[in-house]
């Protein structure tokens, strides 16, 4: 199923159906600031488990990240943040930036790793945003690569979207056309900043 959602004035009807589909383990695509994401509640096994069989991957080689609402939402889910890392943090989101932190145990177990570490993101798109706070609960991501593709870049087109994977999702939000350009990956683990990977992102 597509649902185009409007960014500043979504049909409550398909938010409800969103949502009702995220709390039974639903599987969704969506929106964001840089590229397409998939993904479902943190909470829900047998999402993972459909991402895996989708991308032909291994649970422990899978890469998640977290999208969360807002900062508030970190200290449920991640070790205390230094000073200097929260002010950087504050003054570049909601923007298209993966940060790594040190994660506690808060965590569910499938994502727990040796590293302890989680990815959060919380994009400059209302869409998914709103949908994570009325969910109440982060939302596990993963990038929609065009497998097609021997360049490796991602599916921006919703319509291209749904055709290959309305038989595989759930719900696919139309949120408009996609970039092709990930989120700049900073890793702030033990209070240090590092960019691992540069993407749209400019650190401020």
């Amino acid at each position: 199923m597509i649902l185009k959602i409007h960014p500043t004035n979504p049909n409550p009807r398909n938010i409800n159906m969103i949502l009702e589909c995220l709390s039974d383990g639903g599987l969704i695509i969506f929106p964001t600031d840089t590229i397409y994401g998939m993904g479902g509640g943190i909470r829900q096994p047998k999402v993972l488990d459909r991402i895996c069989a989708i991308k032909g991957i291994k649970k422990e080689k899978a890469n998640f990240s977290f999208i969360f609402h807002d900062l508030s939402m970190l200290s449920e889910f991640t070790k205390p943040i230094g000073d200097n890392v929260f002010k950087m943090m504050r003054r570049n989101l909601p923007g298209p930036f993966t940060f790594i932190l040190e994660a506690n145990n808060n965590i569910p177990r499938i994502f727990q790793s040796k590293k302890k570490t989680i990815g959060i993101r919380i994009p400059s798109q209302p869409i998914i945003t709103s949908i994570v706070r009325d969910f109440g609960s982060p939302i596990m991501t993963t990038s929609l690569v065009d497998e097609e593709d021997e360049m490796g870049n991602y599916l921006t087109d919703p319509e291209e979207i749904n055709e290959r994977y309305k038989d595989k999702v759930d719900i696919i939000i139309d949120g408009g056309m996609g970039e092709n350009v990930a989120s700049t990956v900073v890793d702030c683990t033990d209070n240090e900043i590092l960019i691992v990977r540069q993407g749209k992102g400019k650190l401020e």
